[in-house]
């Protein structure tokens, strides 16, 4: 056996020449990557935004038009206008407007807030007055202004005195604009998205592990489909209750309508009301304070909830003995009590209709069931009765009035058009460029037009047309279509013109449809150079046979 190792063998090792590698372009570094990645996001997220933002339209509740009211302070024709309110706390811009033959004088306006609301603090200063002015009106007709403040939301009142024991109050709501919950939700959404725009790009540059960049980008998106979302159906959305016009204006309610808890209903209108006349009969000769009280048909309770309809709270019509017509619009004394002085210039029946609207909807035209007699000898000076039967020519206060019937025939639409003076200098009243008076039918000539009024079957009152559409506000008017209205109507949103916006007319069209035959009294009314001109007209509607027989 052979104890001797095995000998081992070491080879030399000889150098290695490392084979060249082909050049491979270096790898770009991670964070370019996810940087590139986080851009991409951007970039689809603001394409998404710009494509979505056309349908974020804004359906807030809006802080109003101007409200525009007509009231017969004493012996003062006056047009109270109350300007749109851009702020709260912010000034009330009242514009005072007189016509001819309103005296000279001051007028005392004062605010006061009358709503109620679940927090003590926010109802503190119900019922006391904020704040006063004096209006100074001089007797060249036109608009006079004063600025009160107001310093909260809600339902407010405004308080005209002019010195000599007359004083009106006017109801009106100081409403803001608020977001609705879609609309909220379209902002929170794009404001989410872009703060997390940012962390995507910030997270993209720091962190080393490009996934962690899909955490902030990913939130981008769901901040994004929340806006898109909210955009989408904010359109559908049912608006919310209109406070002060469809249901009791409070503080709350006012401030954020849509929290309010009040129950959608398709009719908010109230029942209608009973008229009285605080005397029906008086002495002729003068002018007399007339009491109007409005009670409520279904519980006897004095009517509170009275809004503005066509420029006024209550529009009265009276059709004296002889057809003198008197449209004027009592101030409101307290809740359900209306005064105002009412000429009495001869003795006779004066036939009394009173026109307004309850909140929630619907307008009522109530006629006195006793009218006023007016006892004495006295005799009016001179006639109103139109001295011929049919359209024509009239003059009134030196106007020269031209009225033309397309036909009057009973139950046929008749087009009735009146050119006032030769320029367009119209102004619009009460909302209205022209209004239409219609009674009959009555004997043709009867000297006791006030007592046939009283029974008439027929006693209406009609506005001039409009010739531009509530729902086109896109329309595109030259001044000559403005010219031409025969009636106003807001566009874009914007109040509608008012008396001391002299540019309409000269012609005035209304369509009327007669629903029998025999003889009508009708009066057009309208307003040039700060004067209401009232033209009477005979008219004789023929029955539709003998019409078919001719």
């Amino acid at each position: 056996m052979n104890d001797t190792p095995p000998r081992t063998t070491v080879r030399p090792t000889r150098p290695r020449t490392p084979h060249p590698r082909p050049h491979r372009r270096p790898h770009p570094r991670p964070h370019r990557r996810r940087l590139w990645t986080a851009l991409s996001v951007l970039v689809c997220a603001v394409v998404l935004l710009l494509t979505s933002s056309s349908a974020a339209t804004a359906d807030s509740a809006s802080t109003g038009n101007d409200v525009q009211v007509a009231q017969t302070l004493g012996d003062r024709e006056l047009t109270v206008v109350l300007r749109r309110i851009t702020g709260v706390p912010g000034p009330l811009h009242v514009d005072v407007i007189t016509h001819k033959g309103t005296a000279a004088g001051r007028i005392k306006l004062a605010v006061t807030p009358t709503g109620v609301s679940t927090s003590a603090s926010k109802g503190r200063e119900s019922g006391t007055t904020v704040d006063s002015a004096v209006v100074k009106l001089e007797s060249t007709p036109g608009s006079y202004s004063a600025q009160l403040n107001v310093d909260e939301v809600g339902p407010w009142e405004l308080t005209l005195d002019d010195g000599t024991g007359h004083t009106a109050k006017i109801p009106f709501v100081v409403s803001k604009t608020t977001t609705s919950p879609a609309e909220k939700a379209v902002y929170t959404g794009f404001i989410g998205a872009g703060a997390l725009m940012l962390v995507t790009v910030v997270v993209a540059v720091r962190v080393r592990r490009g996934w962690w960049t899909f955490v902030p980008s990913g939130g981008v998106l769901a901040c994004l489909a929340v806006a898109v979302t909210g955009a989408v159906l904010s359109s559908g959305l049912p608006l919310p209750v209109s406070q002060g016009v469809q249901v009791d204006a409070t503080i709350d309610g006012v401030g954020n309508p849509y929290t309010s808890v009040v129950q959608q209903a398709a009719d908010y209108s109230r029942p209608p009301a009973t008229l009285l006349l605080g005397s029906s009969t008086t002495r002729a000769g003068g002018t007399d304070t007339l009491t109007l009280k409005l009670t409520d048909a279904s519980t006897g309770l004095a009517v509170d909830d009275l809004v503005v309809h066509d420029g006024a709270l209550v529009h009265l019509l009276v059709v004296g003995p002889s057809g003198q017509l008197y449209h004027l619009h009592p101030v409101m004394t307290g809740y359900g009590t209306f005064e105002v002085r009412l000429p009495l210039p001869e003795a006779g029946h004066y036939a009394v209709s009173a026109e307004f609207a309850r909140r929630g909807g619907g307008v009522q035209d109530v006629r006195s069931a006793t009218g006023i007699d007016a006892t004495g000898s006295t005799k009016a000076a001179s006639t109103t009765l139109p001295t011929g039967e049919g359209t024509g020519t009239r003059t009134v206060d030196g106007i020269r009035v031209r009225t033309t019937a397309s036909s009057l025939v009973a139950g046929k639409a008749a087009v009735l058009t009146a050119r006032i003076g030769d320029s367009a200098t119209l102004q619009p009243w009460l909302g209205m460029l022209g209004h239409l008076i219609v009674v009959g039918p009555l004997r043709p000539r009867t000297a006791a037009v006030g007592a046939e009024t009283q029974n008439a079957e027929v006693w209406a009152h009609s506005h001039s047309m409009g010739s531009v559409a509530d729902d086109m506000p896109g329309m595109a008017m030259s001044s000559g279509d403005m010219s031409s209205m025969s009636g106003l109507t807001s566009v874009n949103g914007d109040s509608t013109a008012d008396e001391t916006v002299a540019a309409y007319g000269p012609d005035i069209s209304f369509v009327y449809t007669f629903p029998t035959a025999g003889h009508y009294r009708i009066w057009i009314q309208a307003e040039r150079d700060n004067t209401i001109l009232t033209v009477p007209y005979l008219l004789h509607v023929t029955d539709a046979t003998t019409e078919k027989t001719r």
